[in-house]
């Protein structure tokens, strides 16, 4: 892929926002209406106010925020002030929480007001300078600071290698990892999607995704803005909303859960979504069934796509030509992938091995940890992405299974050991281990296996309660069952595989 002509995102979204800057952005559910103007003037405001308050550039800012439109110009505001935006789950917990602030060492923490408290304590303990507040109705602290700015402010020229964003995805160890994602990291994957989706500024999404992951805030709102396109922006994903918008809208993102929400109404079919030409899938495994169901109920393949936080999208299966159930499609332009062997080389087609990726949509590495980084990329510059797959005859890319185990649920990523070290911490339990099964609103749920001392009382109600109080609502197990002991192999490796055929 040719080199970016620009530097800074911003700069490289601000080159396709349309000359009338009075088109419509995004519109909101209850009716507010926000113009390309809006966006210019609402992230210059809060680029002023960030740089006012001492923040430079390579700062980091952390955000744990409702979705709002007033989320969205901090940030773009952060890219102009050249800060490397930091946005967290809002599910989070204080433990969790914790360790974020440790590590990324923000200089500024802006959360929703119902958190400040818990968030002052932490600001305190790990360092941090300033608090502010942003709430999902456009008030708080920040919110009112900001609004005194000006509303004109001069991009900042960063490289195109600093860092945009850093990004948090825990691995096998259950230590949470640094992902350091930069300008030009973004922006290549950003224009490849456009440009493969067909984005046009007679476009329009519609935008139900969280904005603290990579799908919601890099892979949609970058399409957006990188075709003057415009977006119809829901809080959450909200099956009757979804229906009522949907005849407006010309394309739609979501992860799998989205779906067969909708395929469950049985008044949705062909006239609810006549106006959409696309429906993306991403963030977690697409079944069969529900692809070909969605196809036979409205008419339109759901076109599903492969990326990771590591990477931003992979590959994608084609906008013309033969979408095919169970696989997420070709290579993007720019983007280098191989089906490896254990000696890193590229196996022949139908081959199942380890899925590595090159280019310059992949990551520059884990934030303090160059180790790991070292040990995730190959000799010759492929990142080994922890996923299993094959290609086809046809070049078609099939995720055959994680190597690290990574269970995703409704889109978002759990990752066992994380769980089960705090199923680990509790009186009467020997060990434990969690997997992921089938579901069929959630893609997979989470289940715990928990092996008790003998004679301990541990009950499934005890397992739950206690990891409810320490981590995310999407991490607790839906079902913990109890056994003797773990299969494990000659090496002493638990086989998740066996304990996931005997729990489906």
């Amino acid at each position: 892929m040719a080199e970016p002509t620009a530097s800074n995102l911003y700069q490289a979204f601000r080159r396709h926002f349309p000359a009338d800057g009075s088109k419509v952005l995004l519109t909101t559910d209850s009716g507010e209406v926000f113009s390309y103007d809006d966006a210019q003037h609402k992230s210059a405001q809060a680029a002023n106010y960030l740089v006012a308050a001492g923040l430079v550039p390579g700062d980091r800012l952390t955000v744990q925020v409702e979705k709002s439109p007033a989320m969205l110009w901090l940030y773009l505001g952060a890219l102009r002030a050249g800060l490397v935006f930091h946005p967290l789950n809002t599910a989070y917990t204080t433990d969790e929480l914790r360790y974020f602030l440790e590590d990324a060492r923000p200089c500024m923490v802006i959360c929703d007001d119902s958190k400040r408290a818990s968030f002052a304590t932490l600001c305190a303990q790990s360092g941090v300078p300033t608090l502010r507040t942003l709430n999902a109705d456009g008030s708080g602290s920040f919110a009112q600071e900001v609004s005194r700015q000006p509303r004109e402010f001069t991009t900042v020229q960063t490289a195109a290698d600093d860092l945009a964003a850093l990004l948090y995805s825990s691995g096998t160890t259950g230590r949470p990892k640094g992902i350091m994602l930069s300008h030009r990291n973004l922006m290549v994957n950003a224009q490849a999607l456009t440009d493969c989706w067909g984005f046009s500024a007679d476009d329009c999404l519609l935008h139900a995704l969280p904005v603290f992951h990579v799908h919601g805030l890099f892979v949609a709102i970058g399409c957006v803005l990188m075709s003057g396109a415009s977006m119809c922006w829901l809080a959450k994903f909200d099956t009757a909303a979804v229906m009522r918008h949907l005849s407006r809208c010309t394309v739609m993102m979501g992860v799998p859960t989205y779906y067969t929400r909708l395929l469950a109404e049985p008044a949705f079919g062909a006239p609810s979504c006549d106006t959409v030409r696309l429906f993306i899938s991403g963030s977690a495994p697409l079944h069969s069934d529900t692809f070909r169901e969605f196809e036979k109920r409205t008419g339109k393949a759901i076109l599903e796509r492969y990326g990771m936080t590591e990477t931003g999208i992979n590959t994608s299966n084609p906008l013309y030509g033969e979408r095919r159930a169970g696989t997420v499609g070709f290579p993007l332009p720019g983007v280098e992938l191989r089906i490896a062997g254990a000696d890193n080389r590229a196996l022949p087609p139908e081959a199942v091995g380890d899925i590595q990726v090159r280019g310059q949509n992949v990551f520059a590495g884990y934030w303090n940890l160059p180790e790991k980084t070292a040990e995730d990329f190959t000799g010759d510059g492929f990142f080994t992405t922890g996923d299993k797959g094959q290609l086809d005859a046809d070049g078609y890319v099939s995720i055959v299974g994680r190597s690290r185990d990574l269970i995703i649920t409704g889109g978002l990523n759990v990752y066992p050991r994380e769980v089960e070290l705090l199923i680990d911490e509790l009186a009467g339990v020997v060990e434990s281990a969690v997997i992921g099964i089938p579901h069929p609103d959630f893609g997979e749920a989470v289940v715990a296996v928990v092996v008790r001392e003998a004679g301990a009382a541990v009950r499934e109600a005890d397992v739950i309660g206690h990891i409810r109080t320490r981590a995310a609502n999407f991490k607790v197990p839906k079902r913990v069952v109890f056994a003797d002991e773990l299969p494990r192999n000659t090496m002493g490796k638990v086989q998740k595989n066996l304990l996931r055929e005997n729990y489906s």
